[in-house]
C-alpha cells in the first residue's frame, strides 16, 4: 500500500491512507486529548468521533480547528497539536463542559477515576467563565446501573457501545439544543427497557454519568453481622484483572493474594467459582450429548445448536431480541447461580446452619451478575441464591477502604470443597473457554477414550466470531464462537433463519469474554489488555493437576452424596432454569 507523508509538531512520518490526525499522532508519541473517541478497530467498527471537540489542532491551511480524531491524513499535510490557539480553543471547549456539570467530585463515585475531572487538570482549568442555567436529570437506579445524567458530557460513547458494538439499541441522543442528552427513547427507565446490563457503557463513561450499583456497603454491614456466616466465590476473570487496580501489569495473576485479601476482610468461607463452572460443564455438557444423541438418531426434536447459558448479559439479550429461540439455549444456570443453590443448601447443612443464616457474596467482572442473582426464580421465600454481587472495581475499592496492602500480602488457597476447581473452569473467563472446557469433558464421555491433548487451540482466538471443527473420534462436531452482542446477532439471524450449520455455540456479552467485562478495571478499549488477561487464565489453566471438570473430586463427591446424577431431578431443581419471552415486556410511562 502506498503510504503518505505527514508532519505533526514538525515530527514528519508516513502512514496509511485512511488514518487519522488522532492515531497518526499516537504513532510518534504525541498525545491529544480527548473525550468522545473509542478505539473501536480491533472489533471491525467504524468509528463516529468528533462530539467533544477537545482534540482539535491547528492544520496548515485551513481556517478553522480540526478534531483530530475525525479528520484524516493526507499527503503534505503539517499539523500543530499545541499551538496556542488549539490551547485557548481547548481550555473555553472544556469550560463550556463544566459550567453545565455538577460540582461534586468529593462525593461522585467516578471521583479519582473521572476523564473529564483529569482533563480539566491537565488543561489548567481554574475557574469557570461561564455561569448560567445547569440542565438537570431524575436519577435511574436499575438492579445494575445507575444514569446520572447530570453528569452526562454528550460524548456519545455509551450511545457507540451500545449501538454498533452490542446491538442491542437502548441509549441514543435525544432532544434537543439545552435539553439534549442520552438516553433510552421516551427518556424510560433502564429496567422498562431492552437493556442487557452488559455495563460496556459504564466501561466506556468518561465520567459518573453511567455507574454501578455498588454493593459494598451491604457487604460490610453482611461481615459485621456475627449472627451470619458469609461466603465469597470468585470469578475466573477476576484473578487475572484486579492486580492493574493495585499497580500490577494487566494479565498478571493474583489468585493466591485475592484470596488473603478476602479473609482479612472477614469471610468466613472464601471458595471459588470456578468450582461451580466444572459443575455447570458436569450439567450442560450432559445435555450436550443428549441432545447430540437424538440427532444422531434421527430424532427431529433435538434442539441443536445448543447455546451457551453462562452469560446474563447475552441471557437479557436473546430473551429480548430473539425470543423465539429460548428453547435452544442450555438449561444450565451460570457458575454463579449455580454456587448459590449448593452453598445455601448443601453446603450450610454440612455446617450445621439453616439457608437463611448464610450469606453468598460473588466477586465478578460482569455487571448483569447483579440483575442476575435479584432475578425471582433464583431465590427460595424472598431468599436469594447468590444475596450480593461486587464488580472487581469494588472488590479493589473494599480492599483499599480496609487499609490492606494488597502487592505484600502471602498466596493463601481457596476453602474446600467449594474451592477445587479444574484447568478447564478457569478458562471459563475468555471467549472460547466455557466450550473449550466442554469439549474436554464430552469427549471422553462420548467416545469413553482419555483425552491426551487438552488445548484445543482451534476454539481460541480473539476474532468476534470464529468457527471450528472438533473430532470426537469420527463425529465430526461443529461450533460457532462469537464475543460481544453484535457479533452474537450475526450468528443468531443464522439460527433463526434456519442456516446455522453448528451443534453447539458458545456466546460471550462483552468483547474478550469476561475479561472484558462491564465490571472490570477499566481498559478503555485496548485490546493488547484483554489479550493479557486471556492468556493469564491459559497459564493458570496449563498450571493445575487437574484439567478436566469430570476428574475434579469434589465435583465427583458431590453427586455421589446430594445430586445424583447430572441432569438428574435434583440436579434439576437446583442447577438449570427456565427462560422468559421480553419482547412485550418494554414499559413507556
Amino acid at each position: 500500500m502506498e503510504m503518505i507523508k505527514v508532519k505533526i509538531d514538525n515530527k514528519e512520518l508516513e502512514v496509511k491512507p485512511g488514518t487519522s490526525l488522532l492515531e497518526a499522532a499516537e504513532m510518534v508519541g504525541i498525545h491529544i486529548p480527548t473525550l468522545c473517541y473509542l478505539n473501536l478497530h480491533d472489533m471491525n467498527i467504524e468509528n463516529k468521533p468528533g462530539g467533544c471537540r477537545i482534540c482539535v489542532v491547528e492544520v496548515e491551511g485551513r481556517r478553522n480547528l480540526a478534531p483530530a480524531c475525525a479528520t484524516e491524513c493526507y499527503d503534505g499535510m503539517s499539523v500543530q497539536t499545541h499551538s496556542i490557539r488549539v490551547l485557548n480553543s481547548r481550555k473555553t471547549v472544556m469550560e463550556l463542559i463544566l459550567s453545565d456539570h455538577p460540582f461534586d467530585c468529593l462525593v461522585c463515585a467516578k471521583s479519582g477515576h473521572c476523564d473529564l475531572q483529569s482533563m480539566a487538570q491537565d488543561l489548567g482549568i481554574r475557574e469557570i467563565r461561564y455561569q448560567g442555567e445547569q440542565s438537570t436529570y431524575r436519577q435511574d437506579t436499575s438492579p445494575a446501573i445507575i444514569r446520572d445524567i447530570d453528569k452526562c458530557i454528550m460524548c456519545r460513547r455509551c450511545e457507540m457501545m451500545c449501538n454498533d458494538v452490542q446491538t442491542v439499541g437502548v441509549l441514543s441522543g435525544i432532544n434537543r439544543g439545552f435539553e439534549a442528552v442520552v438516553a433510552p427513547a421516551f427518556e424510560m427507565n433502564l429496567d422498562h427497557s431492552e437493556c442487557t446490563y452488559c455495563g460496556q457503557c459504564v466501561a466506556v463513561c468518561p465520567t459518573a454519568a453511567l455507574t454501578e450499583v455498588d454493593h459494598t456497603y451491604k457487604v460490610i454491614e453482611a461481615l459485621a453481622n456475627p449472627e451470619k456466616v458469609v461466603v465469597v466465590q470468585t470469578a475466573p476473570a477476576v484473578r487475572a484483572a484486579l492486580g492493574e487496580e493495585f499497580g500490577m501489569d494487566a494479565g498478571s495473576l493474583v489468585t493466591g493474594k485475592m484470596v488473603s485479601a478476602l479473609r482479612e476482610l472477614g469471610f468466613n468461607y472464601v471458595f471459588d467459582t470456578d468450582f461451580a463452572a466444572d459443575l455447570t460443564i458436569m450439567e450442560e455438557g450432559t445435555e450436550l450429548l443428549n441432545r447430540l444423541n437424538k440427532f444422531l438418531a434421527g430424532d427431529q426434536d433435538h434442539n441443536l445448536p445448543i447455546l451457551t447459558s453462562c452469560c446474563p448479559g447475552w441471557v437479557n439479550f436473546f430473551e429480548f431480541h430473539f425470543p423465539e429461540l429460548k428453547d435452544i439455549p442450555s438449561t444450565a444456570r451460570s457458575p454463579q447461580q449455580m454456587f448459590g443453590p449448593i452453598a445455601k443448601n448443601y453446603f450450610a447443612d454440612k455446617i450445621g446452619i439453616k439457608r437463611e443464616d448464610m450469606v453468598v457474596v460473588s466477586i465478578m467482572p460482569c455487571l448483569a451478575k447483579k440483575y442476575e442473582c435479584a432475578r425471582e426464580e433464583f431465590s427460595v421465600n424472598g431468599d436469594p441464591d447468590v444475596n450480593y454481587s461486587i464488580s472487581t472495581r469494588e472488590l479493589a475499592n473494599l480492599i483499599k477502604l480496609a487499609n490492606i496492602n494488597f502487592n505484600e500480602l502471602k498466596d493463601q488457597d481457596f476453602d474446600n470443597p467449594l474451592g477445587e476447581s479444574t484447568g478447564a473452569s478457569v478458562i471459563f473467563g475468555t471467549t472460547g473457554g466455557v466450550i473449550e472446557a466442554a469439549c474436554r469433558t464430552a469427549y471422553e464421555v462420548h467416545t469413553g477414550k482419555a483425552l491426551e491433548k487438552v488445548d484445543f487451540e482451534q476454539l481460541r482466538g480473539m476474532e468476534g466470531v470464529r468457527s471450528a471443527t472438533v473430532d470426537f473420534d469420527g463425529l465430526e462436531l461443529k461450533i460457532g464462537i462469537a464475543h460481544g452482542l453484535g457479533n452474537a446477532r450475526k450468528l443468531l439471524e443464522d439460527v433463526k433463519a434456519g442456516k446455522s450449520e453448528y451443534h453447539a455455540i458458545e456466546i460471550m456479552a462483552c468483547p474478550g469474554g469476561c475479561v472484558g467485562g462491564g465490571g472490570q478495571p477499566l481498559h478503555h478499549g485496548d485490546s493488547s489488555v484483554l489479550k493479557a488477561r486471556a492468556q493469564a487464565l491459559y497459564r493458570e489453566d496449563a498450571g493445575k493437576a487437574i484439567r478436566k471438570s469430570h476428574e475434579n473430586p469434589f465435583i465427583k463427591e458431590l453427586y455421589e452424596k446430594f445430586l445424583g446424577q447430572p441432569n438428574g431431578e435434583l440436579a434439576h431443581k437446583l442447577l438449570h432454569t427456565h427462560y422468559f419471552d421480553k419482547s412485550n415486556q418494554i414499559i413507556i410511562e
